[in-house]
């Protein structure tokens, strides 16, 4: 299947998932509004867990690449920024909290595969980080991340509150420095 195509497939399943839920998602819809024949999507993939779950790791409005700042510290800032607008801007807000949060629920959907090539994708930042000397090799970086997107979609996503611009800058701060007073 051509790129551009199943790039169409992939949009046409993310706007579905969050203009519908998950359960109001389906392959004839997304046959429907990408123009693709629904024998064509099945094909490919058997089922609407199965596009899904390659539309949140390959489609162009959830791409992601790693920073690199040339420090830990920046690569953090900007890692923690791109949380923010996935959470925060639309389309991607709306997709990444309803297909996420449809993971909860239908476990069908395998929602792992996003988190891991994420995390396949954010372990270069602290490798580097390590061979520079800012981090201890003993470091945990999914604990890192986990802690820096937990913070954004607490606020974001659970408490509804707005994510201000220095938001990232103070998590990473959090997270490198701590917060007890010495």
């Amino acid at each position: 299947m051509a790129p551009r195509k199943q790039q169409e497939i992939f949009d046409a399943t993310l706007r579905l998932v969050a203009e519908r839920g998950y359960d109001g998602l389906t392959v004839e819809g997304v046959a429907e509004r990408s123009g693709v024949n629904k024998t064509t999507i099945y094909r490919w993939w058997p089922s609407k867990a199965a596009l899904l779950g390659a539309a949140l790791v390959e489609a162009d409005v959830l791409a992601f690449e790693p920073p690199d700042t040339g420090s830990l510290r920046g690569d953090l800032v900007a890692l923690a920024e791109g949380v923010v607008r996935l959470l925060t801007r639309p389309p991607a807000r709306d997709v990444a909290v309803t297909a996420l949060g449809a993971a909860v629920r239908h476990p069908e959907l395998d929602a792992h595969r996003f988190f891991a090539d994420r995390f396949a994708r954010e372990r270069a930042v602290f490798e580097r980080a390590v061979r520079r000397g800012e981090l201890k090799e003993t470091a945990d970086p999914m604990l890192i991340v986990d802690l820096l997107a937990g913070a954004v979609w607490m606020r974001a996503v659970f408490r509804g509150l707005p994510v201000d611009d220095g938001f990232a800058e103070e998590a990473v701060s959090a997270v490198l420095e701590g917060l007890a007073s010495r």
